[in-house]
């Protein structure tokens, strides 16, 4: 006991007297100990992390063991500045260094069992964090205060205050006060109140024990102390003192992003990291997407409330968890709780909450960040059929049951992490810029990219441009096509979703309109097999993955929501297949340009996929399928006629796809489970995945004019109340395709008979 005692008074007054003393100059001081130099901090270059921003400047993500955005001096607000000088240096603008004042109440206090007290300045804490280790010694505590006295030499007050807020840890990865800032509020620095300034100033005393995140009553006791030191060095008056202190703090949860792009930013790290090494992480570098940070939010919001209403529509699997709950209710029951959700994962959109009380008509739970909701009437229907017990064995909820609320407005939903994936990708159907991207539910969960990595069956998204190649085969879209059963050569035998045709035949209009699939197969076998899949390359397709067979008219090869994103821009815009584009510019610290995307090509004739007239056809059969056809939801939904696309809906429902367009924006969405299963048995393209769509493309278009038609290219006539290739106005196009019903398909038409076609 007396030698802890003699210790601490050691460790204390020692370096008080060596800072009071001055029986020696500094250089004579120095030469007693082996201190480092002060470069790092004279020459102070901070580690800056990789950052992802959209093509509008809002930041997506951040990389790197140190998360640190850098905010001069002369920008952080007075008030912050105030705020941190009153509980750690309050003297700051009058001493050389150390405060002996400050040291000697701290030494008095720490020999005679007082409260503890900080006797470090600013200086030193950052001579410590930069230059030194934390060991508690004499010769530590001698080379702080010595070299606390260089740097306050070599440089000038602001500037030593702008490298410590700056520079130092506050927690939850966050170095320095704008990143803090940030982390836990969600905002600048430049935006915080009075109780925020407080509670992060209160930080670097024990960032790890004490930040909001992870304990947020420790959190809120020391910005009590902050508060009332404001008060006592005259920072706040009293009615600002008492305001902060009722005011209630919404805490950013761990891992909420301001724009959910989670896949996007992964996009990004690999491209820098494979280009510029380990070192990316650490050297400020800037990476620009193509994202525009409205269609990013609108496209990540559509993508999570379609798959959540996809869940919905299937049972309630119960709580996630169970914590012991304390009786009653104050401050015990809010630790209690938040020791149970401490190690559940919160999230922005699907909150943890525990269960408080709960009843058949009402559940109480308290949220992680300690806010109380109460789920009633709408908010609890879904669940009811599991608590009144019609399932086989019926689920509870009781005191204690961890479990996920959605908010809707002012109300409270209990909800769960949903099983099925959902995908949405949009392009500049001009450029080929990526305008938004959202690679699954919840990056988080699932860092697999749908959009790029997701190779699954198109369904009827494959149609169209089955039917682009079919047109360059003389088949029009008045043209007449079977629509009874048959079978192939090889067995295969498709079907219809609906009943078919009343007379047996269809337009090839018609047949894209209601998604027909006899008759697409008999397109295709028109067509052959060979020249189609050819066709579909010149889309962006990859041609290896497409089968060889007369499955392909109903979408049975693999492609990625990116390449049928490619397809369709290439429809939208006449016919001109561009390359996606996600990473702009690439820059240093300093704003050299590392890498930059080039612009995207002319649109001229030189460099075309398919012919000007071949789209615009297509386009006019698109449109009726978002008009009258199996996607008429779209026009209807968004009231505009300029929306053009086609619902996909894969064997037992495995996949669920809408791609379209407006003319400047293709954009498709797929929904399925990762290991591929049915999405239901009711559930189909038009019904999962042309919501997400509409919500997005709604958001995308605001205040974007409904698109004129466009005019007619060359090489087109009117033959009736449809349109054809103008070489086959007076003859020529297929009229009719037909197999005689109930015999078998027989293969592609070989060269004998496109003579004998030539012919008729």
């Amino acid at each position: 006991m007396l030698a802890d005692l003699r210790r601490r008074t050691i460790l204390v007054l020692v370096p008080l007297s060596l800072a009071t003393s001055a029986l020696a100059p500094l250089p004579a001081q120095a030469s007693l100990v082996d201190l480092p130099p002060i470069d790092r901090i004279t020459h102070y270059q901070p580690k800056l992390p990789l950052q992802v921003f959209t093509a509008d400047g809002v930041e997506l993500a951040q990389f790197g063991a140190e998360r640190r955005i850098y905010m001069p001096l002369g920008k952080m607000p007075k008030l912050m500045q105030d705020a941190l000088l009153a509980i750690e240096d309050t003297r700051f603008r009058e001493h050389a260094g150390i405060d002996p004042k400050g040291m000697a109440r701290a030494a008095l206090a720490l020999i005679t069992g007082g409260r503890k007290q900080g006797a470090s300045t600013i200086t030193q804490q950052l001579v410590r964090t930069m230059l030194l280790t934390r060991e508690l010694s004499f010769e530590r505590k001698t080379k702080e205060i010595l070299l606390a006295f260089e740097v306050e030499k070599a440089l000038s007050k602001d500037r030593i205050l702008e490298i410590y807020m700056n520079e130092i840890f506050l927690g939850q990865r966050a170095y320095g006060f704008e990143a803090a800032a940030q982390t836990y509020f969600g905002k600048s620095l430049t935006q915080i109140s009075v109780a925020e300034a407080a509670m992060l100033a209160g930080l670097p005393q024990n960032p790890y024990y004490a930040n909001p995140v992870a304990n947020f009553e420790r959190a809120r006791q020391r910005q009590r102390v902050v508060l009332q030191r404001m008060r006592d060095v005259g920072v706040i008056t009293e009615p600002q003192l008492n305001a902060a202190l009722a005011e209630k703090l919404v805490i950013r949860p761990a891992g909420q992003r301001s724009i959910d792009a989670g896949h996007v930013a992964e996009m990004a790290r690999r491209a820098v990291v494979e280009r510029f090494g380990e070192g990316a992480y650490s050297s400020g570098i800037r990476v620009t997407t193509s994202l525009l940070a409205a269609d990013q939010r609108a496209a990540a919001a559509a993508v999570q409330r379609g798959v959540l209403a996809q869940d919905r529509r299937g049972p309630w699997r119960g709580p996630e968890g169970h914590g012991d709950l304390p009786k009653g209710q104050g401050p015990e029951l809010e630790r209690a709780a938040a020791e149970a959700l401490k190690d559940v994962r919160d999230d922005d959109l699907l909150r943890a909450a525990i269960v408080l009380s709960a009843g058949p008509k009402e559940v109480r739970a308290l949220l992680a960040s300690g806010e109380a909701v109460t789920v009633r009437g709408e908010g609890l229907r879904w669940v009811q059929a599991a608590l009144a017990g019609t399932a086989k064995e019926p689920l509870k909820i009781a005191r204690g049951d961890i479990l996920r609320v959605v908010r809707n407005g002012n109300d409270w939903s209990i909800s769960q992490w949903p099983e099925a994936e959902a995908a949405l990708v949009a392009l500049d159907t001009r450029t080929g810029r990526v305008r938004a991207l959202v690679g699954g539910f919840d990056f988080s969960r699932q860092p697999f990219n749908h959009v790029s990595q997701g190779w699954r069956q198109p369904g009827s998204t494959i149609k169209p441009l089955l039917y682009s190649a079919a047109l360059e085969a003389r088949v029009m879209p008045g043209t007449q096509i079977e629509d009874r059963p048959f079978t192939a050569a090889n067995g295969w035998s498709p079907g219809n979703s609906g009943s078919g045709s009343a007379d047996g035949y269809l337009t090839l209009r018609q047949a894209l309109a209601q998604s027909n699939n006899l008759v697409s197969a008999r397109v295709l076998q028109h067509t052959g097999v060979p020249r189609a899949r050819d066709w579909l390359g010149r889309f962006g397709l990859d041609v290896a993955k497409q089968p060889d067979n007369l499955t392909l008219a109903l979408g049975t090869g693999q492609v990625t929501p990116m390449q049928m994103a490619r397809a369709y821009a290439t429809l939208a815009n006449g016919g001109w297949s561009l390359d996606p584009v996600v990473i702009e510019k690439i820059t240093d610290a300093q704003g050299k340009v590392l890498f930059e995307a080039p612009p995207a090509p002319p649109l001229t004739d030189d460099n075309r996929a398919i012919p000007a007239r071949n789209a615009y056809v297509m386009n006019s059969l698109l449109n009726d399928v978002t008009r009258t056809g199996t996607a008429a939801r779209a026009q209807a939904t968004l009231k505009r006629s300029d929306i053009y696309g086609k619902t996909g809906t894969t064997n037992d429902v495995l996949d669920a796809w809408f791609a379209g367009y407006q003319p400047a924006v293709a954009t498709v969405v797929w929904m399925g489970y990762d290991k591929p299963r049915s999405l239901g048995d009711h559930e189909s393209g038009a019904r999962l995945a042309l919501p997400i769509w509409n919500e997005y493309m709604a958001a995308a278009l605001k205040g974007v004019p409904v698109a004129s038609p466009a005019e007619p290219p060359a090489g087109l006539a009117r033959a009736g109340d449809d349109w054809l290739y103008a070489e086959w106005a007076n003859g020529g196009a297929v009229e009719s395709i037909t197999d005689n019903a109930g015999t078998a398909l027989a293969g592609p038409p070989t060269i004998i008979d496109a003579i004998r076609d030539l012919f008729k």
